[in-house]
C-alpha cells in the first residue's frame, strides 16, 4: 500500500500556497498511490473562502484524507469539509484498503502548540481496541523533539500520554504528522514517527546556518515543496520515501 503524505498547505487565498498546493497535487495524481494523506494547516486563517480552496485543490483519484492543524478552525473546517456543525474535536477513523487511519485533532484554539487531551485519547484506546489490520495514526503535532528550538517550542504538549495509548496497542504501525515543515523520521513509545515535508515552506535547520533562527527567517520560501511516500506492508512494516516536486 502507497501512502502519499503531505501537509501544511496554508492555502490563505494569495497565488504562492495556491500555486504550490498545486503543483504537488498535479504530481500525486500522476502517481500510483492508493492514498493522500495531509496532515493538518490545511488553510493558513480557517476561513470559508480558504476551504472552499481546500475542496477544490485537494483532490485526487484515491482517498484524500484530512486532519486539521493550529492554522485550522475547526467550527469552519466542519463546515466546510464536513458537512457538519460545532468545535468539539474532529477526530475520524477511516479504513483506507488493508489499513485503518486514525485521524486525531490535537489543535488547542488560539494556540500553536497542541494537546491531544482525554477525549481524544480515550477516543483512540477504543479505535486501536478494536483494529483488525494495521493502524497508521495521524495527528498534526509533532509529540518527539525534533531538536529545533523553534517548532519544538509548540509540540505535542501531551505526549506521554499520547506514548502510553500506543504503547498498549499493537495494531499501531507508524505516527505520522505534519507542522514542522520539514520531513523528518524518528521513534515515538517504539513506533516510527514520520513527519511530512511542508507544501508552502520549509523550516530551515539550526545546525546548517549561522544565523540565530527566528519566527522571522526560520522558513525556506524557496526551495520546493516535499512529499512523503509510506510503503506500508500487510503485517505492518512501514518505509518511507522523501520526495521534493520540482516546477
Amino acid at each position: 500500500m502507497i501512502i502519499a503524505h503531505v501537509s501544511d498547505t496554508h492555502l490563505d487565498g494569495g497565488p504562492r500556497a495556491l500555486r504550490r498546493t498545486r503543483l504537488v497535487f498535479e504530481h500525486l495524481r500522476r502517481c500510483a498511490v492508493d492514498v493522500v494523506l495531509v496532515t493538518g494547516d490545511l488553510a493558513d486563517h480557517g476561513t470559508a473562502d480558504e476551504y472552499a480552496a481546500v475542496r477544490a485543490e485537494l483532490v485526487a483519484d484515491v482517498p484524500v484524507l484530512m486532519l486539521p492543524g493550529n492554522h485550522d478552525d475547526r467550527a469552519a473546517y466542519r463546515t466546510a469539509l464536513l458537512g457538519g456543525s460545532g468545535d468539539a474535536p474532529i477526530n475520524q477513523a477511516v479504513r483506507v484498503g488493508g489499513a485503518l487511519f486514525a485521524l486525531c485533532d490535537s489543535t488547542v484554539p488560539g494556540q500553536a502548540y497542541g494537546v491531544l487531551g482525554a477525549a481524544t485519547l480515550d477516543w483512540l484506546r477504543t479505535v486501536l481496541a478494536g483494529a483488525d489490520c494495521p493502524v497508521l495514526i495521524g495527528l498534526h503535532h509533532h509529540p518527539i523533539p525534533l531538536h529545533n528550538p523553534l517548532v519544538d517550542g509548540i509540540g505535542l504538549r501531551d505526549a506521554d500520554d499520547f506514548a502510553a495509548v500506543v504503547r498498549d496497542s499493537p495494531a499501531v504501525a507508524a505516527i505520522l504528522c505534519g507542522h514542522a515543515h520539514a520531513g523528518a523520521a524518528g521513534t515515538f513509545a517504539g513506533r516510527p514517527l514520520l513527519a511530512a515535508p511542508g507544501v508552502v515552506s520549509t523550516t530551515r535547520l539550526p545546525w546548517t546556518t549561522g544565523e540565530t533562527l527566528t519566527w522571522a527567517n526560520t522558513a525556506d520560501l524557496d526551495g520546493p515543496p516535499g512529499v512523503a511516500f509510506h510503503v506500508l506492508t500487510p503485517g505492518g512494516d512501514i518505509t518511507t520515501h522523501f520526495r521534493t516536486v520540482q516546477e
